[in-house]
């Protein structure tokens, strides 16, 4: 949950705050605070589009009717020099960047004020403390186009950051800035820094720390913008970015799109409105309601979307629209809750843990008294991380982000786990238990995918003895026998690793991580894992 806070006579100028738009507002999911001076709201982490008052604002006007259905908002082609040339030096720090012009923009204080806020509440939500991504707005007088977006050795970067007197190396702002101090962090073990560079050599930023007091203030001399946004997910980079430039035209500005060089050319923004079906017997069979196509076509429009015939547009700066569901969520909210007949069930029953619920708390308490620690992670993986391993993985059809891979296992998202905390304390032992996804060659589901639940145990730093006496002692509780097979296990060092056999059925591994799965997932420890079969882990 974030609260945003919008000065009120700025946003009395576009919709006036009466009695029926205030009560409206908490209608529409995001309850108010409202001042003389100040409009607070509270916004849910999946809708950063209204961080800015003015994406706020085009939602509202939506949701009262006022201006109902997806604004369009036109993108001016690139010009000759709006270019971006991205290095391949910034791939192994931060890979990705989205960037655009805004021109014809008046600011003032108010203004500026709205900008530098709208970058700290992204940058404290979406970018997770600039971790995820990054974003800064120049003014596009200071700085000669194109513009280069590459990694430096730190000692060679020199310029002249924000809220500094003198000019300081990238070493020194890490080491002297208070800014940098506190986002060091984020740089951390890497040889080289990402910086944004003009035509004549002029840092910008170096991102994801701060912007040059050169080429990075915007003033109420400033007219027209450059804004980057960088970061690792090219897709969350174009949305984020697509939230600032609406914002920014809605202020009166003109969104000139700009050309990436990635080796490949790409254009950002890019404003594609997505397409989705919605059914509406899913519709009323979620909500216990019987709309009718035309009670959709009011209520849609009301939440920003253009509908038509079971088809719906998706306004491109919606971050958080995955599935048909979302959709629904929205309809309802555009209905209203309050307009929601409860109704008890006519049946009564029960409530019991189930016997499976019983068994896998029972096993994380036994590993939790091992000094284990319990992880949850995505039951979807990345590409990278799939042809890390060398493994064939199972790929959705639609996914809307990067994870977009069912995992086979529960080592690949326990490396990511390592690799994410590597810089964290040690030992680091953790346990998962999970669900584990292949093909069912043998036809028993309707969807063909095999579903199996699985413990994983890893241990950094760890080797096969520590990892076996674990697995003994969870055999010994359980009472169960088993046999080991010294096998190739991929990702593991061979002889320190094997095959784990009950009743001649395979039922799992354990070993020692190969030093070159160490290196290519960056992980600093030595790391022995188990994984088995949880069928194996059944009370007696």
């Amino acid at each position: 949950m974030a609260n945003i806070q919008f000065n009120r006579k700025e946003f009395e100028k576009h919709l006036k705050l009466d009695e029926k738009t205030i009560e409206r507002i908490s209608l529409f999911g995001t309850p108010a605070k409202i001042s003389e001076d100040h409009l607070e709201i509270e916004l849910f982490p999946n809708r950063p589009d209204l961080i800015p008052m003015y994406g706020f604002i085009r939602a509202l006007k939506a949701f009262l009717g006022k201006e109902p259905g997806m604004k369009s908002y036109k993108v001016i082609k690139p010009d000759r020099n709006y270019k971006i040339k991205i290095s391949p030096s910034v791939k192994s720090i931060r890979p990705f960047t989205a960037c655009a012009i805004v021109k014809g923009l008046k600011f003032d204080n108010e203004r500026i004020k709205e900008i530098i806020a709208i970058q700290e509440k992204i940058h404290a939500t979406l970018g997770r403390n600039r971790k995820k991504l990054a974003l800064g707005v120049y003014p596009l007088d200071k700085i000669n186009l194109p513009i280069s977006y590459e990694a430096r050795d730190p000692d060679k970067i020199k310029f002249h950051p924000l809220g500094s007197e003198k000019e300081m190396s990238g070493k020194e702002i890490l080491e002297d800035h208070p800014t940098g101090r506190e986002f060091a962090h984020l740089l951390k073990g890497h040889e080289k820094f990402p910086v944004f560079v003009d035509a004549k050599g002029k840092i910008l930023s170096m991102p994801p720390i701060i912007n040059s007091a050169e080429t990075g203030r915007i003033t109420e001399q400033t007219q027209d913008v450059f804004i980057e946004c960088s970061g690792f997910n090219q897709h969350l980079l174009n949305k984020t970015l697509i939230i600032i430039i609406t914002a920014l035209s809605d202020m009166g500005g003109k969104i000139h799109a700009m050309e990436l060089d990635y080796g490949k050319k790409e254009i950002t923004p890019d404003m594609t409105v997505e397409k989705m079906k919605i059914s509406l017997d899913d519709v009323n069979k979620t909500l216990g309601l019987s709309l009718k196509e035309k009670d959709l076509e009011k209520l849609l429009p009301r939440m920003e979307y253009d509908y038509k015939q079971e088809s719906l547009k998706i306004p491109p700066w919606r971050i958080d629209i995955m599935h048909p569901v979302d959709i629904i969520e929205d309809i309802a909210i555009a209905y209203g809750y309050a307009n929601l007949v409860p109704v008890v069930p006519q049946i009564a029953t029960l409530g019991e843990e189930s016997h499976e619920s019983q068994a896998k708390a029972t096993l994380s308490e036994i590993l939790t008294g091992l000094n284990l620690l319990e992880i949850t992670s995505f039951h979807l993986i990345k590409h990278d991380e799939m042809k890390r391993m060398k493994v064939e993985c199972l790929e959705l059809e639609d996914s809307k982000t990067e994870y977009k891979y069912l995992r086979p296992n529960l080592l690949i998202p326990a490396l990511r786990v390592f690799a994410e905390n590597k810089d964290h304390e040690y030992p680091q032992r953790i346990f998962e238990l999970g669900t584990v996804f292949s093909v069912d060659k043998k036809r028993l589901t309707e969807s063909g995918i095999q579903e199996n639940d699985n413990l994983l145990v890893a241990i950094a730093p760890g080797n096969f003895t520590e990892i076996k006496q674990i697995l003994d002692y969870l055999a010994r509780t359980y009472n169960v026998h088993y046999t080991l097979e010294e096998s190739f296990v991929p990702g593991l060092l061979e002889g320190r690793s094997g095959t784990l056999y009950h009743d001649k059925k395979i039922i799992g591994y354990l070993g020692e991580v190969h030093p070159e799965t160490l290196q290519a997932w960056n992980i600093k420890m030595p790391l022995a894992v188990l994984e088995l079969s949880r069928e194996f882990l059944q009370p007696k």
